[in-house]
């Protein structure tokens, strides 16, 4: 497993993460048990879960999995999302996050947080109070490190500015939708994470699965497969074409197509990991293996021709 600065901090995280997303819902306890025990065989450090994932399960799970080698991770989580109803339980208020961060520590039975993230952008709160409230987590020693995920570039660059002008600590990473199928981010978002040192983290790498290649046209989707019920707009005459090049410029190299997913977002040296998600052992070995691939750059041209 190759390992990457997160942004310009010094922390070490593995060029491909663990998604949590399916822990307390698709996943029981002993289900996620044996995806989290594979990740350090493979060399997987990074974690990236939520409080909101499987109403809260998601963190129990990862926190009773690791006691004993809770020093092997660097566990991600995040907080905006409503989990309950009422003033001030959801948002990006001091009020709400310091809260949860007491929650989150309990529920991942730990004393601190490698990376707390800003799950959504909150309109309703000042980013200022925001961004003082995670720079004195800092000093608390509840978190290590700040980012946040689903903001836009203008919503990255008005944090990292606001956190300047207050002289205080400000996200080291920011986690969007990206993949070959979803490449908006590209516009705004990466280059400005490029220039200001703000590792990027992206996740739904394989397009909800469509990338994996087993999903192909005239053929019926995997039995409980995530879009056997919805095709969430993929299922399309160009994305199938499209998947037959990449799966037949993966297979004159030996590689897959889910190789090779992994493997052109990797090429950007900005990206400090890709979050992936997975269900079974096994799939945590395919996601880590893809990680040797390093494109060349014809290749990376050639593939990016392809795309959308």
């Amino acid at each position: 497993m190759n390992y990457r600065k997160l942004g310009k901090s010094g922390l070490e995280v593995s060029a491909i993460g663990l998604g949590a997303n399916n822990f307390g819902g698709r996943l029981d306890y002993e289900s996620s048990d044996f995806v989290i025990s594979q990740l350090f065989d493979v060399g997987i450090n990074l974690i990236d879960t939520s409080n909101s994932y499987g109403n809260t399960l998601s963190e129990e799970y990862i926190g009773r999995s690791l006691e004993g080698r809770r020093e092997k991770a660097v566990i991600a989580t995040k907080v905006s999302s409503r989990l309950s109803e009422g003033p001030n339980q959801a948002g990006n208020s001091r009020k709400h996050i310091t809260e949860q961060v007491e929650n989150s520590l309990t529920r991942l039975r730990t004393d601190y947080i490698d990376l707390y993230q800003i799950h959504w952008w909150d309109s309703t709160t000042p980013i200022e109070e925001t961004l003082r409230t995670l720079d004195d987590l800092v000093t608390q020693g509840k978190i290590r490190y700040f980012g946040c995920s689903n903001f836009s570039a203008w919503q990255v660059c008005e944090s990292v500015w606001t956190s300047k002008e207050l002289g205080i600590q400000t996200f080291i990473s920011a986690q969007p939708h990206y993949s070959m199928l979803e490449r908006n981010v590209e516009y705004e978002l990466i280059p400005f994470c490029g220039k200001y040192g703000v590792g990027i983290l992206p996740y739904f790498p394989l397009a909800n699965g469509f990338l994996t290649g087993k999903y192909r046209k005239d053929s019926p989707s995997p039995a409980g497969s995530r879009l056997e019920s919805d095709d969430k707009g993929l299922f399309t005459e160009g994305n199938y074409a499209l998947l037959e090049k990449l799966i037949s410029f993966s297979k004159e190299r030996g590689k897959t197509v889910l190789d090779l997913a992994f493997a052109w977002l990797l090429y950007n040296g900005d990206i400090s990991s890709v979050i992936a998600g997975a269900t079974k052992p096994e799939q945590v070995i395919s996601n880590a293996a893809a990680a040797d691939w390093q494109l060349t750059d014809k290749e990376y041209e050639e593939v990016t021709q392809y795309l959308p």
